[in-house]
């Protein structure tokens, strides 16, 4: 159902202006059609100020309350570390306002299970900032799928590595690896793009296992963690995230009962499609701003009647259900 009004544009507030709202999503807000960035919160006065500058936004806020609760904010992104969210969720939902989280939706299944029956009960609509879904490069993936051009897919596989960064060896405050803001470290950051990319392509999973472990000492997050899982159609899958190796590797594999499609989820390059009868490698540019045709779907789906998001508060917490089962944390049944 539609959201705003037909004579002004839905006004967004954004929590956290950090720096993924730089270029990545928050001048999407603005560039996008019925949209309008109109406040931004942060805690600290200099940089709020400095950013509000910067993109010319004409409210700060240092109390995320009292932008969630203005009249003029129709609607909020939130875009803090993920140990924040269900606080600033709840928020949100609260004042009835559609919102936007930064992935992972939460830190485990049942903090995302609890911000998405939130949303459900008022029925106040909630996206996940799972970007990949709406990215050309990957819809081109799954205009492939589709079309069965490796006939029945049979198994993917993601390799991610990566060697410890300066800031891993100096031993500095990161909350990418703080357990107690992100249980499973850059697991939790980056492997759930591709987990949630690959139930977009291949449906829920069914059942998912997997062994952590932290191999280096630089923090208290796991560094290590293998994977594999079945998704409910039968598709099987495994994966390996390891960020204290020497090499950086960033490498998917979806093997069809025809053929083999390639790709990457983060580093910029080809998709490759592999037949016995067929060869094609495209190189598909991502926009400047990586969010910008996921808000323009939001604007789509809360602007118009009949459209749904492709990156929804129930699919979130279905991604952060694997993760849980993965890093053997207890999760209640999959489903929000």
């Amino acid at each position: 159902m539609a959201q705003s009004s037909p004579h002004r544009p839905l006004r967004w507030g954004i929590i956290g202006c950090g720096d993924v709202t730089e270029v990545k999503s928050g001048p999407p807000y603005q560039f996008t059609e019925g949209f309008e960035l109109t406040a931004v919160m942060r805690r600290d006065q200099e940089k709020l100020r400095d950013y509000a500058d910067r993109h010319g936004v004409p409210k700060t806020y240092t109390d995320a309350s009292a932008l969630v609760n203005d009249p003029d904010i129709d609607a909020v992104y939130i875009a803090t570390p993920p140990d924040t969210h269900r606080e600033y969720a709840l928020l949100v939902v609260a004042a009835g306002k559609p919102c936007c989280v930064e992935k992972p939706l939460a830190p485990s299944y049942a903090e995302s299970r609890a911000i998405v029956e939130a949303f459900e009960r008022r029925g106040v609509p909630l996206f996940v900032a799972y970007y990949r879904r709406s990215l050309p490069r990957f819809e081109q993936v799954l205009g492939w799928l589709a079309e069965k051009c490796i006939g029945e897919v049979r198994h993917v596989n993601w390799l991610l590595s990566n060697p410890p960064s300066a800031v891993d060896r100096s031993g500095a405050h990161n909350w990418r690896t703080d357990p107690n803001v992100a249980p499973g470290g850059y697991f939790d950051d980056l492997a759930s793009h591709g987990l949630d990319l690959f139930t977009h392509y291949f449906g829920e999973v069914a059942e998912a296992h997997g062994t952590a472990g932290n191999q280096q000492g630089l923090y208290g997050a796991p560094d290590a963690v293998t994977a594999c899982w079945r998704h409910v159609n039968g598709i099987t899958g495994a994966g390996s995230w390891n960020f204290g190796s020497a090499h950086r590797t960033d490498r998917v594999e979806i093997l069809g009962s025809r053929g083999r499609i390639r790709f990457a989820v983060f580093d910029n390059q080809p998709i490759v499609l592999e037949t016995p009868d067929r060869q094609e490698e495209l190189f598909i540019e991502h926009p400047r701003h990586v969010q910008q045709q996921h808000v323009e779907r939001m604007a789509r789906h809360l602007l118009t009647d009949g459209y749904t998001h492709p990156s929804t508060g129930r699919t979130g917490a279905h991604t952060s259900w694997v993760m849980d089962r993965i890093l053997n944390r207890t999760a209640p049944a999959a489903g929000a």
